[in-house]
């Protein structure tokens, strides 16, 4: 990565960093598949069949009028609008591999500057594992 300041970068184009969108929260959440097979006068059995989601959400602010300016989110909407997965990699380098940008939210405020602009964006953001198919196979 070419920034010690950049926590993470989803894409190309989306770092998340102190000179832009930093997080303050991130939250990864891996589910695992377990099939069910309901018996008579027992407890069901499960039969493990294959990963599950992968989902990671972030929340942080955004500080408009230091950088990067108020198009950061309207930017990550138009990047999530191409239908395309992104790859996510860390700050230390590490490539989680490909995701999807499944929300954005934002909430504005409390305090802005003459004509509406907000001076603090609180952001969401829910990205989902792409789940790609193992190489080599049809």
């Amino acid at each position: 990565m070419a920034s010690s300041r950049v926590m993470m970068k989803l894409g190309d184009y989306y770092k998340f960093s102190i000179d832009t969108a930093a997080y303050q929260e991130l939250t990864r959440t891996t589910s695992y598949r377990w099939a069910k097979q309901e018996r008579i006068g027992r407890l069901p059995a499960r039969q493990y069949v294959g990963p599950g989601d992968d989902v990671i959400e972030m929340s942080g602010l955004i500080f408009p009028q230091f950088r990067s300016g108020l198009e950061q989110l309207n930017k990550m909407r138009a990047e999530a609008g191409k239908g395309k997965p992104l790859v996510l990699v860390d700050g230390r380098g590490k490539v989680w591999g490909k995701y999807c940008i499944e929300e954005v939210s934002e909430k504005q405020g409390p305090e802005f500057f003459k004509g509406g602009a907000p001076k603090r964006q609180e952001f969401g953001l829910k990205l989902g594992i792409y789940g790609e198919d193992k190489k080599g196979k049809k």
